[in-house]
């Protein structure tokens, strides 16, 4: 198929939680022909007779036009564009499953934040894994500073479609385009992903810090620092640094790390209140991403021997048994360091 002369009518959204939900509900009312995809049965169920996520987005109610099904191969049936919004670890298994059911290539656009735990692939490496090698150029990755709920209640956000298809991106850019929901086109799709999954391990480092009540200060260091630990795995993965001060990166960032309806904030935030990561788990339907990310970064790290401190700590209080206080202490009395080069001089920046 070609991009040209192939627009989109028919979009299968693959993903019933509140971000799925909530780009199914704002594509639906465009007045595109949508199809929600949900794994609960209950969930189904709830839409169809109320026409409402009551579970994962409640509150909000869902356009008549908008089908909602737990068959996943009726859901991409003559569909023109499929958007991925599951959670990470179930990704592989989803597109495996969908694979039968899609006779050509056709776009995908993958929605979720994370990095696949044992392989340590990214999300469009599992869906390139999944599939056979002409849909390469199908894929795109939507990503940014997007809260569903936000979403959802019509408030001006903007966020990023990349790929590594240029006609594709911009084909695309205006599907997802509302006057309240602003799309801007890259053609990292490394860096998007990157961004996207890292964000959620300073997110919890954030609400630790919150929950410890250790101020503005320590935020605004965490911030930062987490940025350049992004862009320093990001780098050494192919990403475009750029990408990483866009919207993608700083801008989810700062996000995530200073919003209240953040999942991987708010497990961060009780976890420095003194929760235990079980009870905090086992105490929310939704998915906390930043938790199994924390594991793939660490990994990363070792593998591409580079130095992410933050990412270090926030492994040692969720899988160690670190005290939340003492990672800071850790952090805070690790030996001096140089943020840059100093001018004029030929000695190497040590990398905090």
């Amino acid at each position: 198929m070609t991009i040209q002369n192939s627009p989109i009518h028919s979009i299968s959204v693959i993903g019933a939680g509140a971000w799925g939900t909530a780009l199914a509900r704002l594509l639906a009312s465009k007045g595109l022909k949508v199809s929600l995809w949900a794994y609960e049965q209950e969930v189904v169920d709830t839409i169809r007779s109320t026409r409402e996520n009551s579970t994962y987005l409640p509150h909000f109610s869902l356009p008549d036009s908008l089908q909602v099904t737990g068959d996943l191969a009726a859901s991409v049936k003559e569909t023109d564009l499929i958007l991925l919004a599951v959670p990470s670890h179930a990704m592989q298994n989803i597109v495996e499953q969908l694979h039968p059911a899609l006779k050509r290539p056709l776009p995908v656009t993958i929605a979720t934040k994370g990095i696949q735990v044992d392989s340590l692939r990214l999300m469009s490496h599992v869906v390139e894994d999944s599939l056979p090698g002409s849909w390469k150029p199908f894929l795109t990755v939507l990503s940014g500073p997007s809260f569903a709920l936000e979403v959802s209640q019509g408030k001006p956000t903007t966020i990023l479609l990349a790929g590594v298809n240029p006609d594709l991106v911009l084909a695309l850019q205006p599907v997802f385009m509302t006057p309240h929901f602003r799309v801007y086109a890259g053609g990292d799709i490394i860096g998007a992903q990157i961004g996207g999954a890292l964000k959620n391990v300073m997110a919890i480092a954030a609400g630790i810090a919150d929950g410890l009540e250790l101020g503005f200060n320590t935020r605004a260091a965490l911030i930062t620092r987490g940025l350049a630990e992004m862009i320093r795995l990001g780098v050494a993965m192919g990403a475009d640094v750029s990408t990483l001060y866009g919207l993608s990166g700083l801008g989810d960032l700062v996000l995530s790390c200073t919003g209240s309806l953040s999942r991987n904030y708010t497990v961060g935030l009780n976890l420095g209140r003194g929760s235990k990561l079980d009870t905090i788990l086992s105490s929310t339907h939704t998915v906390a991403e930043g938790v199994r990310t924390t594991r793939a970064a660490m990994s990363l790290a070792l593998h591409h021997d580079i130095d992410m401190p933050i990412v270090q700590g926030i492994h040692g209080v969720l899988f160690e048994g670190t005290d939340p206080l003492q990672a800071v202490n850790t952090l805070m009395t690790r030996s001096a360091k140089s943020e840059t080069t100093f001018k004029g001089s030929s000695m190497r920046s040590r990398e905090l």
